[in-house]
């Protein structure tokens, strides 16, 4: 299957800000991508470059094997839903059904329709009238029934309340398992991405922290407690990512793929939270984030 994004050095600058510096990936297709990091990491940066609102800096992108927005093929293959799911305001839910098919050679008029029906939503009424749920749905909707390959979503949930957020990741995962569309999903919310993602980004100031496939990576992280130790005693083969320590005890977040069998630690699984927050820290703080509690062990 074709990559989905693949960059090479990438780079994109404001002014003397690089928003962007040194990006190198590849996201697979055929899979849901949940793309993470703080704000200012980069993320909406990258995704706009990957949709063709923004020229690269230095290095280069291509989306599906192809140039961002070289032509009107290019734009049906990808649906683009922005952070404020727009929508316009004075229009109606029927108006921008209309407009869907006016612009898009690949609309699917059954398909919208039917989705506007099982919402709920009265074609007569205007967007400006909608909940924040319902035009984050109809927005989908227009997004998905132009049949891209590729969906490209920047926190498309951030403003909604926990049922709407819940409703529309079920509508996003309804669309993925019939359509087998691949999806780039962009959120601060790491619990609704270990809910339907399968492969992971981590930008941090502008760079890949990490990238991987969801269960690979937590499979391959583990947290380590046992009687304080110098990390540089470890095994070659576990890189630490976190460590904090108190004057008896020590706790690590490490990655290996090798089993653990120093009967001195005790391991326990971690949550993709874990995982993600530890890289951050980690890139933020330019190595593996230390921390002594001496007062703690007393």
């Amino acid at each position: 299957m074709t990559t989905a994004i693949e960059t090479e050095t990438l780079g994109k600058r404001y002014g003397r800000r690089w928003a962007l510096t040194d990006c190198t990936l590849s996201i697979p297709g055929g899979r849901v991508v949940g793309l993470v990091g703080p704000n200012g990491a980069g993320k909406t940066t990258l995704l706009h470059l990957a949709v063709g609102l923004l020229q690269p800096s230095a290095g280069s992108i291509s989306v599906l094997g192809g140039v961002p927005a070289a032509g009107p093929e290019q734009l049906a293959r990808i649906g683009f839903l922005a952070q404020e799911s727009p929508t316009y305001a004075r229009l109606t839910v029927g108006q921008h059904l209309q407009m869907g098919q006016w612009l898009n050679p690949s609309w699917d008029t059954d398909f919208a329709a039917q989705r506007v029906a099982e919402l709920g939503l009265d074609v007569g009424q205007r967007a400006g009238t909608l909940s924040g749920g319902q035009r984050a749905q109809l927005a989908l909707t227009l997004a998905v029934a132009k049949r891209p390959e590729l969906l490209v979503l920047d926190e498309p949930v951030a403003a909604l309340d926990p049922l709407a957020r819940r409703e529309f990741l079920q509508t996003l995962m309804e669309v993925v398992a019939i359509h087998g569309v691949s999806v780039v999903l962009s959120s601060h919310l790491i619990a609704d991405l270990e809910r339907v993602c399968d492969y992971l980004v981590v930008l941090v100031a502008g760079r890949v922290a990490l990238t991987g496939d969801v269960d690979e990576l937590l499979a391959c992280h583990h947290r380590l407690t046992g009687p304080r130790r110098d990390v540089s005693d470890l095994p070659g083969n576990q890189s630490v990512i976190e460590e904090s320590h108190t004057e008896k005890q020590s706790t690590l977040l490490v990655r290996t793929t090798d089993p653990i069998l120093d009967p001195a630690w005790t391991v326990t699984p971690v949550t993709l939270d874990d995982v993600v927050l530890a890289y951050m820290r980690q890139a933020r703080d330019g190595g593996p984030r230390s921390t002594n509690h001496l007062a703690v062990a007393r």
